[in-house]
């Protein structure tokens, strides 16, 4: 499969060509302004002491500190920690939110790791990172495999090594010290709400629409629910254990109260069974493909029968398969704007962490429906400049345009070419 990172570069290089910019703005954003690698010892329950190696990348701050989540995974590498930096400092920028991007992960295996030793890793990392990291450094948040609690330990260590409560130093937390509502939602609704205006520009009514999901985790299953609520028909969705297909439409509440129950998704009462290959395929509008990257490659793009693939995993479609799907005027609505709400919540929640105050849910998802729009039809309207159908280009030009503007009037590179726009 292809390296992440490879791709996150080879997308920067294109849109930097669209858009006439200075080679310099490519050799600054090819590679993150800084990267840390530490070793975390973490003493485990049966008195061994196990080292694990975490990762820290700080792509670019030229909008403001720096933000991103921290994966728990066995497969963490560099090169996917760099490329996630990337794609954050591209997402604040698309979304005008004043971050830019960071990430981090560890090399664990959390499923085999008891609460007591997640905890000790959660401090662990903290502790090795202290020194880069701070509301206004680098923020950072959930990612794979780690949760609102190991976000709680996180900031209740840094607080100790400040010596004084810093809540703003991480995002995603529980609510009773300063978690934001609507923060739980906020993937799959920003997602949503971009799905329902691409329907719109293209002339797609949603309540004869049909749609399906791979991915039943957090983001999968609001997004079935928020479809279902807007007329959208949800005739397949899946998990790792296996899928269900039934073509007169999936109800959620029953298919969430069934995985609750079972574990998986597989198994719904009335549905047929399929698996995450077969489901990609399916004749259906809407495709949202919101569980692991890589998903959609040249092997299987060609039969994708979808109108419109929305990307609420991070790098779910190679290059390869985009350019096919393109080619074959298939819309894709790009990660980088389709899962961008997390972190435009996640700017809420530090904006009301800084503030010391608290917004009600109804003011969130106000405010995120606001940014998920105009972000949309500013990619939209750079794809009409740009004459393309491929939206993933329009939407790296909107982004590297407004972090180059930023890097230009800091005095980071000099305007050479007055072509670009933010």
């Amino acid at each position: 499969m292809p390296n992440p990172y490879e791709v996150a570069k080879r997308e920067l290089a294109r849109a930097c060509e669209a858009l006439g910019l200075d080679p310099a703005v490519y050799r600054i954003l090819a590679r993150p302004l800084r990267f840390v690698e530490v070793a975390i010892p973490v003493r485990m329950d049966d008195g061994r002491t196990e080292v694990f190696v975490g990762y820290r990348s700080q792509h670019n701050d030229a909008l403001g500190p720096t933000k991103g989540g921290i994966r728990f995974h066995p497969q963490v590498t560099p090169d996917e920690v760099k490329a996630l930096s990337m794609w954050m400092t591209l997402k604040c920028a698309l979304l005008q939110v004043p971050f830019g991007g960071g990430k981090g992960g560890v090399v664990c295996d959390p499923k085999r790791m008891s609460a007591r030793e997640l905890e000790g890793l959660s401090r662990g990392y903290i502790q090795a990172m202290a020194q880069v990291m701070g509301e206004e450094k680098d923020i950072p948040a959930p990612d794979v495999y780690t949760t609102a609690q190991v976000m709680a330990w996180i900031a209740d260590e840094f607080s100790q090594i400040r010596q004084q409560n810093a809540f703003a130093v991480v995002t995603g937390k529980p609510l009773v010290i300063g978690g934001s509502l609507g923060r739980r939602e906020a993937t799959a609704r920003g997602a949503v709400t971009v799905v329902r205006e691409a329907a719109a520009a293209l002339g797609l009514d949603l309540r004869r629409a049909t749609a399906a999901i791979q991915g039943y985790g957090n983001a999968g299953s609001v997004a079935h629910r928020l479809l279902h609520q807007l007329g959208v028909r949800v005739i397949a969705v899946s998990d790792s254990r296996g899928g269900i297909l039934d073509e007169r439409g999936l109800d959620p509440a029953a298919v969430a109260a069934h995985k609750e129950t079972t574990g998986s998704v597989a198994g719904f009462p009335g549905a047929r069974g399929i698996d995450n290959a077969e489901l990609l395929t399916l004749p259906c509008d809407i495709l949202l493909p919101a569980a692991l990257e890589n998903q959609i490659t040249a092997a299987n793009a060609h039969r994708i029968q979808a109108r419109l693939v929305g990307e609420i995993a991070n790098g779910p479609t190679t290059p390869d398969a985009h350019q096919t799907l393109v080619e074959r005027g298939v819309v894709v609505l790009p990660d980088i704007l389709t899962n961008a709400g997390g972190v435009t919540v996640s700017y809420f929640e530090w904006v009301q962490n800084q503030c010391h105050w608290t917004w009600s849910e109804e003011e969130v998802n106000r405010r995120l429906e606001e940014r998920m729009v105009r972000a949309f039809r500013r990619v939209w309207e750079a794809a009409q400049r740009l004459r393309t159908r491929d939206l993933r280009l329009a939407a790296y030009t909107v982004a590297v345009a407004r972090v180059t503007e930023a890097m230009q009037v800091r005095g980071w590179i000099h305007r050479t070419d007055s072509s670009f726009r933010s």
